[in-house]
């Protein structure tokens, strides 16, 4: 009876101070994690298995081991923010599946994304034939983003983006066949600097952009 009232009280405890941990550390939805807030998620999971079912071993040798993962989790949340290489090495970036209506076959190789998988995101969207579709971004966390054609089927031009946090998007740059040149010069009728950018994007043949004393 002692042993089972330890677990239940174990699992009561652990529950309210995960509920806790995870809303300092700001979680998102399962389906939006990405490879360091799943690592964490299943480090926690087996931290808290281990304490309870070993009711003889001190609470604090579980606290404390979930305490520095959230706080190793805050911390890398911050760098990621402040570091777009950083946060492309550990949560990658979105690849362009479908351009104008067109598969690109050799992107979904690279990302070992099957017909199958791109068939069963169009079932789960409620669109059932290719044609339908104008873009499609395979996003970081394995999501499948669609972007239909309009009513008329015209052919629309979608933001690209080619500065993020002060660095080029060089995908971007060969996509429009344009090199880093262009770009800096593009920004110098501005009187700016690639540096000073927050966000830019190519749209309908212009250049939009914000910079960072604007953020």
């Amino acid at each position: 009876m002692q042993e089972l009232m330890s677990v239940i009280l174990r699992t009561t405890f652990f529950y309210f101070f995960i509920v806790l941990l995870y809303r300092l550390m700001g979680k998102r939805e399962i389906g939006q994690l990405g490879i360091i807030d799943l690592i964490v998620s299943i480090l926690i999971a087996e931290l808290v298995a281990i304490s309870i079912e070993n009711i003889d071993q001190s609470l604090w040798m579980t606290i404390i081991p979930l305490s520095l993962l959230g706080v190793l989790e805050i911390l890398l949340a911050f760098i990621s923010i402040k570091s777009r290489t950083f946060r492309r090495i550990f949560d990658g970036k979105p690849s362009l599946i479908i351009c104008n209506g067109k598969v690109n076959y050799k992107e979904m190789v690279r990302q070992r994304y099957s017909m199958d998988d791109l068939l069963l995101s169009m079932r789960q969207k409620e669109i059932k034939d290719l044609n339908e579709i104008e873009y499609a971004f395979l996003e970081p966390n394995g999501k499948l983003s669609i972007f239909k054609y309009n009513i008329f089927r015209l052919q629309s031009s979608y933001p690209m983006p080619l500065i993020l946090d002060g660095e080029i998007n060089k995908k971007t740059l060969q996509f429009l066949k344009k090199d880093r040149f262009w770009l800096e010069e593009e920004v110098a009728k501005r009187n700016l600097v690639i540096a000073n950018i927050f966000y830019a994007f190519y749209k309908g043949k212009k250049i939009y952009l914000i910079t960072k004393s604007e953020v």
